[in-house]
């Protein structure tokens, strides 16, 4: 089964998957932009989960380019997936192994869990410095070439919070279509 990958433009927080990705920093205590958007939809039992992981499973954070899954607590989606990109003024390419790796990481949790459907959004655009024109191309490319490993995941979909992101990940998707 080949899985469908779509982009919608929309609000993550809404979708009615499987799995979101979180655009989370390392900390996991929630942020700004989807990060925080994400954490004030799904009420405070995420920020509880986020909390025990730290306490249980990694007391430094989550690493760059790494995922870790919680529930979805008041969100439509059963699990949220957070994952951390690269801050693009970081590393002298901005980070490119770093992005896909996040992307490829997030969907094996989606795997780990059992979830079919996963939602992404650009990960790492916005205050991480990213140009959604130069992230999407990476971010299609890992989950295209990722997807073979996970039969299961039947759907893949990004979901942009405005039309020149949503026009660059369709973009990427119409350039590379698998």
């Amino acid at each position: 089964m080949t899985a469908t990958i779509e982009v919608v433009r929309g609000d993550i927080t809404e979708q009615a998957v499987d799995a979101i990705v979180n655009a989370a920093n390392s900390s996991l205590m929630g942020g700004g932009g989807v990060d925080g958007a994400i954490h004030a939809a799904a009420g405070p039992q995420l920020l509880a989960e986020c909390q025990a992981l730290r306490r249980d499973r990694l007391p430094n954070g989550l690493p760059v380019g790494k995922a870790a899954t919680t529930g979805g607590a008041l969100l439509p989606a059963r699990f949220v997936i957070h994952t951390v990109g690269p801050k693009h003024w970081e590393y002298p390419d901005g980070g490119i192994e770093l992005l896909a790796a996040a992307h490829r990481t997030s969907l094996a949790e989606a795997d780990r869990v059992g979830a079919t459907s996963v939602a992404f959004p650009a990960i790492s655009c916005g205050v991480y410095g990213w140009q959604p024109a130069d992230a999407a191309p990476i971010a299609v490319t890992a989950v295209r070439e990722s997807l073979d490993r996970y039969p299961n995941i039947s759907l893949v979909r990004f979901v942009l919070f405005n039309d020149d992101a949503r026009n660059a990940f369709a973009t990427a998707i119409n350039q590379n279509p698998g």
